[in-house]
């Protein structure tokens, strides 16, 4: 038999527990009677609010200035609540308004509570503080903004009629969602036209992932564009979403194109024409919504003919080309180039240099840069940390452009042809030699040697040469 003291019992620790869980809440929650009244105030309300609990209960919730309480101002008449009305039960964005009188942004949800015949007991508010969901999405704004002003055209240097003729590209492939395919030298800025189409198209708030081709080999390459499931390979302790997945939304910027083994050509294809993937192990089909962006600083044309690129993965991913020409091409852009380096530099080292001597800019138009625009940018930057004075003189300079000490294949287009196939005897010593011809430019070395860049990565590991000239001893 139940007594009447086992029933109080219940009831009292029924009412401390529901009490210990209030106040142990992250969220604020309060009550309100029938008449719209304050019965209980938790200490997340408290430190959300500033009012303590003495203060708010027996108050009516109109306190707090709800900005878009049920999208209506607070009635004095409370069963003409917007609480009342059976649509407006969904959880709203607000402000509420904090004793000091600052607004606090807010996710606020209210239920009513009815007894069993349907009458009104009160009302529960769960008040969910935004004050830092607020703080990263004003920051994350805030870095979009610049990411749009960074790469915006105005940073793609060049007023020359080649360069307009790119631009409108941007422009155009920005306003659509078409694949494209864009083409040039290293060191050109195909990556700069990448990020610039991405953050002028309507995908520019979602992810642009950026994957370089020739970086990996095939089975790592496969693994990390289309992800994996566990145990598909030793070395696979979970799951894990590939490049595709990563970008869902944005684009993704296949960067070295021309460097895909035919294995991965093949897996690439049926990705473009299925718009699906499947994990490495895994015989799901995943659909997407992305944008494909390629580059490539080959031919890829002449590729496809010599039989090295298939020809069906070539026709997809040139549905909109981009050619970007080389500095050589567009010598009338080089002062303006120069200024903004100058300007950029400037700033980074608190120098204030004004420019360059006419030597140095006669040297500068007659050099062919075959580092192209990232060259320049880099003899710049090295003649500002040897330059002392208001100008940049021809001894700031790098010794490779004061000397004029120019790759042949920029001025001997045959040079390549010419050039001896050294895969099967390559050396170390033949392999710096090459190196510096190049200026350390390792894809060239790569097309020279009729290898992979990895494999000159791999090369250069193995034989412990440095990554950049200046770190030789």
């Amino acid at each position: 038999m139940v007594t009447e003291k086992y029933i109080m019992d219940i009831e009292n620790f029924d009412h401390r527990f529901t009490s210990q869980l209030l106040n142990a809440m992250a969220d604020g929650v309060f009550t309100l009677d029938n008449q719209g009244k304050i019965t209980s105030w938790n200490p997340a309300m408290e430190r959300m609010t500033g009012f303590k609990a003495e203060e708010a209960i027996g108050k009516k919730c109109g306190m707090l200035a709800f900005d878009k309480c049920a999208d209506r101002g607070c009635l004095t008449d409370f069963t003409n609540c917007g609480i009342f009305q059976p649509d407006v039960l969904e959880a709203k964005e607000c402000h509420l308004k904090h004793r000091d009188g600052r607004a606090i942004p807010v996710l606020k949800k209210a239920r009513k509570v009815l007894s069993e015949d349907g009458n009104l007991l009160g009302v529960i508010e769960n008040i969910t503080d935004l004050t830092e969901i607020y703080f990263y999405r004003n920051k994350m704004e805030s870095v979009q903004s610049k990411l749009v002003q960074l790469y915006s055209f105005d940073n793609i240097i060049g007023k020359s009629h080649i360069m307009n003729q790119v631009f409108s590209a941007i422009k155009s492939a920005s306003a659509s969602d078409v694949t494209t395919l864009i083409q040039g030298e290293s060191g050109t800025g195909k990556e700069l036209v990448t990020s610039a189409i991405h953050y002028h198209s309507v995908r520019a708030k979602q992810p642009l992932v950026i994957v370089n081709c020739s970086a990996l080999s095939e089975t790592l390459l496969e693994s990390e564009l289309f992800g994996h499931i566990k145990g598909a390979f030793t070395g696979a302790i979970r799951d894990r979403a590939g490049r595709f997945e990563e970008a869902e939304g944005g684009t993704i910027f296949l960067d070295e194109v021309s460097e895909l083994s035919p294995y991965i050509q093949v897996k690439l294809l049926r990705v473009l024409q299925e718009r699906e993937i499947e994990r490495v192990g895994e015989s799901r089909k995943r659909k997407f919504d992305i944008r494909v962006i390629a580059a490539a600083n080959q031919d890829l044309f002449q590729k496809m003919k010599e039989g090295v690129f298939r020809e069906d993965l070539y026709y997809r991913l040139k549905v909109f080309p981009i050619n970007v020409p080389p500095l050589r091409k567009r010598k009338d852009d080089i002062p303006l180039l120069v200024e903004k380096f100058i300007d950029r530099q400037n700033f980074k080292t608190h120098k204030d240099i004004d420019g360059v001597s006419p030597d140095v800019m006669r040297k500068l138009m007659d050099y062919q840069w075959p580092g192209n625009v990232r060259e320049l940018e880099n003899a710049i930057e090295h003649a500002f940390v040897i330059c002392n004075q208001k100008t940049i003189e021809l001894v700031d300079l790098p010794i490779e452009i004061r000397e004029d000490r120019q790759f042949d294949s920029v001025s001997t287009p045959s040079h390549r042809e010419r050039a001896p196939r050294v895969k099967n005897n390559v050396d170390r010593e033949s392999l710096i030699e090459l190196l510096k011809q190049c200026h350390w430019n390792k894809a060239e070395v790569a097309r020279i040697v009729g290898v992979s860049r990895t494999a000159i990565w791999k090369y250069m590991k193995k034989w412990d040469i440095p990554l950049q000239e200046a770190d030789l001893e």
